[in-house]
């Protein structure tokens, strides 16, 4: 069969999907610079494909312009057409950032943070997904034949990532039933959010090809282990030098690191409404699901909120260059750059008003009594997506958070995602969010 190569460019949206335009690969010299047509409104399509509410109806022309470093042209050597994209930043039509590009929203709070601060964040993106194609095997968590049973999807993935420039590093069978995670190598912040995007849609083109499906879904089988999306963020000075450890600090944490993470915690009960923004997300935020649902900084922890990561123990090591945290109450409903935006402004405003490090838990926050919460700052989750959405609303820095006409657009966005629900029972709602994402 005869082809013309087709290039798409493409930008994540307040569901976290993935739309864009494509163009014949013959154009591309032109669409570098032109970019492609787009609407205001397009941003408001949610995750089921249906737009129940925009403010701003069918007006407004805007344009998405490639990002040549975020090419992708992955060949996966079995005849198909090639996965080739570039990620694009969206433009209003005198080519100034729009107030509701998700992509911009991060690359201008990460200069924010920069200009505050002298430093950059170096982050990665750990996912887990269920793939929807095996045959379960009872006790397959962890195991070398959860693997096996999938056949050549693990080793396509990891090549096509590679041959897409993500760096893969790990990749295992997680624990629930045909739940796997994969991690990739740190980068700056937006290449690691860039990257976010790309090994989603990565992950999706190689089980479609083998005949396969997957689903980042928060959760995809009641009753069993959620689907999350971890972000590990350390600080670098100019000359590239870690700057987020201190041995002598609470936690091991530099004043600037611990600022940081206080600002997100102390805002945190709004800001899931962002980083989990759905109504699968709070079937996952439960206690003793190892995942987060106070707002605790915790050691080595798996169930905190932000968790301070192991580093080595040995006399000696080298700790700085690989000292983490990780922030856990996230999901893949939401896009990567909201996501991340969000919660370095939130980190933002605690350096700025030099909140102090919050003290580390290293036991369980339920066990604690009030005092003992109120002392390491303790507040519980939000347990639904309409409590979230109106703490958000409510919260007096939301402006800043998700600043123009993002914050109000936003909340409509999920209002009416939410909407769409009304009436149907919780088995049917997973099956649409499993499917969706």
């Amino acid at each position: 069969m005869h082809r013309i190569p087709l290039i798409m460019i493409v930008s994540t949206d307040f569901a976290g999907q993935v739309r864009g335009k494509g163009f014949p690969a013959s154009e591309l010299d032109t669409r570098l610079d032109k970019g492609v047509g787009w609407t205001f409104t397009n941003t408001m399509i949610n995750c089921f494909g249906q737009i129940p509410a925009t403010p701003w109806g069918p007006r407004g022309d805007l344009i998405v312009v490639p990002d040549t470093a975020t090419e992708v042209d992955v060949d996966f050597g079995d005849g198909s057409v090639n996965e080739r994209f570039y990620l694009g930043d969206i433009l209003t039509m005198d080519r100034q950032p729009w107030d509701c590009c998700p992509r911009n929203y991060l690359r201008q709070t990460l200069k924010d943070l920069n200009d505050l601060t002298g430093l950059n964040l170096v982050a990665a993106f750990e996912h887990e997904f269920v793939h929807r194609g095996q045959a379960d095997r009872l006790g397959d968590s962890y195991s070398q034949d959860g693997v096996r049973r999938i056949g050549e999807f693990p080793e396509a993935f990891l090549y096509a990532l590679a041959e897409a420039g993500v760096e893969p590093e790990t990749f295992l069978p997680e624990f629930a039933p045909k739940q796997f995670e994969f991690t990739v190598k740190p980068a700056d912040a937006l290449t690691a959010a860039d990257r976010a995007v790309i090994v989603r849609e990565i992950a999706r083109g190689t089980a479609w090809r083998l005949g396969d499906t997957v689903s980042f879904s928060p959760v995809v089988t009641r009753g069993a282990a959620g689907n999350g999306v971890h972000l590990h963020m350390s600080f670098q000075d100019a000359d590239g030098r870690p700057a987020t450890h201190d041995a002598d600090k609470p936690g091991g944490l530099s004043d600037t690191a611990g600022s940081f993470i206080a600002g997100i915690l102390e805002a945190l009960p709004a800001l899931v409404a962002v980083t989990a923004p759905s109504y699968m997300s709070y079937e996952r935020l439960k206690p003793n699901s190892w995942s987060s649902s106070v707002t605790n900084l915790g050691y080595r922890d798996r169930e905190a909120a932000i968790r301070i990561c192991p580093v080595s123990d040995v006399p000696g090591a080298d700790v700085a260059s690989s000292f983490n945290f990780e922030f856990r109450a996230g999901d893949a409903a939401s896009s990567p750059y909201l996501y991340f935006g969000c919660l370095v402004r939130a980190g933002i405003d605690g350096i700025r008003r030099q909140l102090p490090t919050p003290k580390p838990t290293t036991s369980d926050p339920a066990g604690m009594d009030a005092a003992a919460r109120k002392d390491h700052g303790i507040t519980d989750l939000p347990t639904s997506m309409e409590q979230a959405l109106d703490l958000l609303e409510r919260h007096p820095k939301a402006q800043e958070f998700l600043p123009g006409e993002m914050l109000s657009a936003y909340l409509m966005h999920k209002r009416g995602e939410l909407s769409m629900l009304e009436g149907l029972d919780i088995d049917e709602i997973c099956r649409m969010y499993a499917e969706a994402y």
